[in-house]
């Protein structure tokens, strides 16, 4: 019998050869903030996935937290992504684009004249680390400062930027777009209300108003491209770059899959980072509380759109869960870094190569694309 993970599936129209994802991973490979041949290269290594979901792609430089991570909003950009696009179809992949603003989680020498960084919020995420310059101009991890609040009348100038990035993308020969909506970037941080201390109505004072943002940014992207060519990542319970977990988690996603599935995108990416393992338990009770339960209410809310699961699954848990119908695709990230084969590894119970976490960030060839395959190894 044929597993699940390894047939074919329909993505809204998208033919995918499986339902292996690659996740998005930034590795910061990008001279000039321009993909290269070598980022086409270690894409197209990897395109046996059924579906590859780019690095995150800044949709401005207002929206850069990170040194050498390739946008999408200059013309050398979209040209420079072109040649990704091309060598993964070349193969037989599909690719989208994630596009990314990471609000506050950045800093002044990364953005244009020294400016603040921006945010829904006005509080500093604690903790949290950007990759800019530091007081002797040497690129490293960097406290990001308090950030800057967005006006009200400047919110419909993003929502905007979002869109056009969509619209770059595409142009850039994407096979569609992911709006990063998860980990504690400009998203979350108007959906978190002890992160969002608005007035306007883009407050914290109801999920309505909390929502607001990311379904005008939706709405804006759809209307560019089509939702068939849209979906978006989410992390309910992450808690990265300072995001507390607050009461309201369960009731804020249900709401805002509900608004997604009545879109009809074409899917929708979960990461999980509450530390539960996902698996067998999810299957068998359909009692669970936190991610779990979760996971259950927004698949049911989406009737027509795919729900892609990311965060710590193995091929056994990844079977479970879709033969239970409570995802479509599972989605893999660190074991692509090491294992451009993966899909086959996974599908022969081939042994995994180590990464090379020295390697994961920054850096040349070493790392990034020298991983061998099994039969080369």
């Amino acid at each position: 019998m044929t597993s699940p993970l390894f047939a074919p599936f329909d993505l809204a129209g998208t033919p995918l050869r499986n339902r292996v994802v690659m996740a998005p991973l930034t590795r910061a490979r990008a001279p000039n903030d321009i993909a290269d041949e070598r980022i086409a290269l270690y894409y197209a290594q990897r395109a046996t996935a059924g579906l590859i979901v780019s690095e995150g792609t800044p949709i401005s430089q207002e929206g850069q937290g990170y040194l050498f991570n390739p946008g999408i909003f200059r013309p050398e950009q979209i040209a420079g992504w072109r040649l990704t696009t091309d060598s993964v179809h070349a193969v037989g992949g599909r690719i989208v684009a994630q596009l990314w603003h990471v609000g506050r989680v950045s800093h002044p020498t990364i953005q244009a004249d020294g400016k603040l960084p921006v945010s829904a919020s006005s509080k500093q995420p604690v903790g949290a680390q950007a990759y800019g310059y530091d007081e002797t101009g040497t690129p490293g991890l960097i406290a990001p400062p308090v950030p800057r609040q967005l006006q009200t009348d400047e919110i419909a100038r993003i929502v905007g930027e979002f869109a056009q990035a969509a619209a770059n993308a595409i142009e850039a020969g994407f096979d569609g777009v992911e709006i990063h909506g998860a980990n504690g970037y400009l998203h979350e941080q108007f959906l978190n209300p002890l992160v969002n201390d608005r007035t306007d109505r883009y407050s914290a004072d109801s999920v309505e108003n909390r929502l607001r943002f990311t379904l005008e940014v939706i709405d804006a992207v759809v209307a560019r491209i089509g939702a068939d060519r849209t979906g978006i990542r989410l992390s309910p319970y992450g808690q990265l770059f300072d995001m507390p977990l607050y009461d309201a988690i369960d009731s804020t996603y249900a709401a805002l899959s509900k608004e997604i599935g009545a879109r009809n995108l074409a899917y929708v990416h979960l990461m999980n980072q509450s530390g539960f393992q996902v698996g067998q338990k999810v299957v068998a009770t359909g009692t669970e509380t936190g991610f779990q339960g979760l996971l259950r209410t927004i698949k049911g809310n989406l009737p027509n759109t795919a729900v892609i699961l990311a965060g710590g699954l193995e091929r056994e848990s990844a079977e479970q869960l879709i033969d239970a119908g409570l995802i479509d695709l599972a989605a893999f990230g660190t074991p692509f870094i090491s294992n451009p084969d993966l899909v086959a590894r996974l599908q022969h119970g081939w042994p995994l190569n180590t990464p090379d976490r020295a390697t994961f960030y920054g850096g040349g060839a070493k790392g990034y694309i020298d991983y061998p395959s099994y039969k080369a190894a």
